[in-house]
């Protein structure tokens, strides 16, 4: 089956967007539908680590990233009284991946995507429903309210609780509750020096990263019951990590209530048979959602937009290309949250005492932690000069 023609990605989020780039770069005319009244995403940042900066490198936009954005690796595990469990460099993060972890806002990622697809590509207010996956035969149809569109190609992009995944596989029981609630808040912290931590309690953390423009970006996760919300989340922040080490304290006095962003976490805890279907590919939180602990939810997703692009015309390439890599990315994940998240005191101290260990034995946790993540690269050549290489900033 060859697919030439036409393109729709349902949702506009990092991953839709980069297979948009993608596929446009392929040649395919491409039709972005978004349900948001915009693309603005809500305010918080995106860590892109190696693999998907490689990514991204294919389609032009990886050095423009690298030269934007905040590196990460300065830093490393804290426990909450300020004791360094393990610290990491960026050089190091480097040097072990061939290239850097960086930090920036989603907005910024979104507008550069948006930017590499035609004027008339993408549309907002769009609510799209799969309405025929399609087969060898026949285009696939996507429902808007101004129609149907048929495809040679659509990608599914509509994140954790995808209609699309729940049309092509109605058996399958779709994302399930992590177990924790997470917090993120952007703000603007003058005058506050702090080195990048992420910080481990019992069944809580805390991480604070600096961004290029001078702002910060923090992030919480507590193990709660599902469908919590408080009244002013800035007090229940206050309340949870009030007493924990600078520059969280700083962080909570400088962000006000409407600053913090809350969502419970929900994973795909059973994989998919498959990541496509017809004329249809999933991609990214509507094929395999995984907790953030990793920080791999978006880093995968564009993973996957330019492999798909890749394989474009044949599918199942796509799904042998994804499905056991990005289970194996949201296993670790789960594992990940069992141990940062753990709630038991003793088991804490264990687990505290092993990584300041590990810590000394060699590299940081932080950086093994990605081993065989990070190092991955796309299939395709890039169009980028890729100046990744250790100590280039």
């Amino acid at each position: 089956m060859t697919r030439t023609g036409r393109a729709v990605v349902i949702g506009g989020g990092i991953g839709g967007l980069t297979a948009a780039a993608a596929l446009h770069l392929r040649g395919l005319r491409v039709t972005v539908l978004e349900r948001a009244p915009s693309l603005r995403p809500a305010g918080a940042a995106i860590s892109l680590s190696p693999n998907a900066l490689r990514a991204l490198d294919v389609i032009g936009l990886g050095d423009e990233i690298r030269s934007l954005a905040a590196w990460q690796g300065d830093g490393g595990l804290r426990a909450p009284g300020g004791r360094w469990l393990s610290r990491s460099s960026a050089e190091a993060a480097a040097a072990r991946f061939g290239g850097p972890l960086v930090l920036l806002h989603r907005a910024t990622l979104i507008d550069l995507l948006a930017a590499r697809l035609p004027s008339d590509a993408v549309r907002t207010g769009a609510d799209a429903t799969l309405a025929d996956p399609g087969d060898d035969g026949r285009p696939a149809r996507v429902r808007t309210p101004d129609g149907d569109l048929e495809a040679d190609l659509v990608v599914a992009a509509d994140g954790i609780h995808s209609t699309a995944r729940a049309a092509l596989f109605p058996q399958h029981p779709g994302a399930v509750y992590s177990g924790f609630t997470t917090w993120r808040v952007l703000i603007p912290l003058p005058g506050v020096e702090f080195a990048s931590h992420e910080t481990w309690g019992r069944g809580r953390i805390w991480g604070t990263h600096p961004l290029r423009d001078g702002r910060v970006y923090a992030y919480a996760a507590a193990v709660t019951p599902a469908g919590g919300h408080a009244a002013d989340e800035r007090a229940e922040l206050l309340h949870r990590y009030g007493d924990w080490h600078d520059p969280i304290p700083a962080v909570l006095a400088a962000a006000r209530p409407e600053d913090v962003l809350r969502h419970d976490v929900h994973h795909i805890a059973e994989p998919l048979p498959s990541y496509h279907r017809g004329r249809v590919a999933l991609l990214g939180d509507a094929a395999h959602a995984m907790p953030p602990t990793l920080g791999q939810g978006g880093n995968q997703a564009v993973e996957d937009a330019i492999v798909l692009a890749h394989h474009h015309d044949d599918l199942t390439a796509y799904t042998g290309a994804r499905l056991p890599r990005t289970t194996a990315v949201a296993r670790q994940a789960v594992r990940v949250a069992r141990l940062n998240l753990m709630t038991g005191r003793a088991g804490t101290a264990v687990r505290d005492t092993v990584l300041t260990a590990l810590s000394k034995a060699g590299p940081a946790l932080f950086l093994r932690g990605f081993d065989g993540i990070a190092d991955w690269r796309p299939p395709q050549r890039p169009y980028a000069s890729q100046r990744t290489q250790a100590g280039e900033r």
